[in-house]
């Protein structure tokens, strides 16, 4: 599943995801990863993540459920 992190960090902090990673003291290229759905931050960066974007973990993820989309574009 990927996780909205780019737009959750535009949304609540007007940050890049060069600049996330910098306050997450993170490397850019795992920034990255996570909001091209490549690789899952753990959950100990999942936390840290909601802590300094300052928004939940449900922000993170799609709030349309995916039956919906299904019947959406099935219909």
């Amino acid at each position: 599943m990927k996780i909205k992190i780019k737009e959750a960090a535009q949304k609540f902090q007007k940050w890049s995801l060069y600049r996330l990673a910098k306050e997450l003291n993170l490397p850019q290229q795992t920034v990255y990863s996570w909001a091209n759905g490549r690789t899952q931050p753990s959950y100990e960066n999942m936390d840290k993540l909601c802590d300094i974007i300052g928004c939940n973990i449900a922000d993170l993820f799609e709030s349309e459920p995916v039956q919906k989309k299904l019947n959406i574009a099935c219909g």
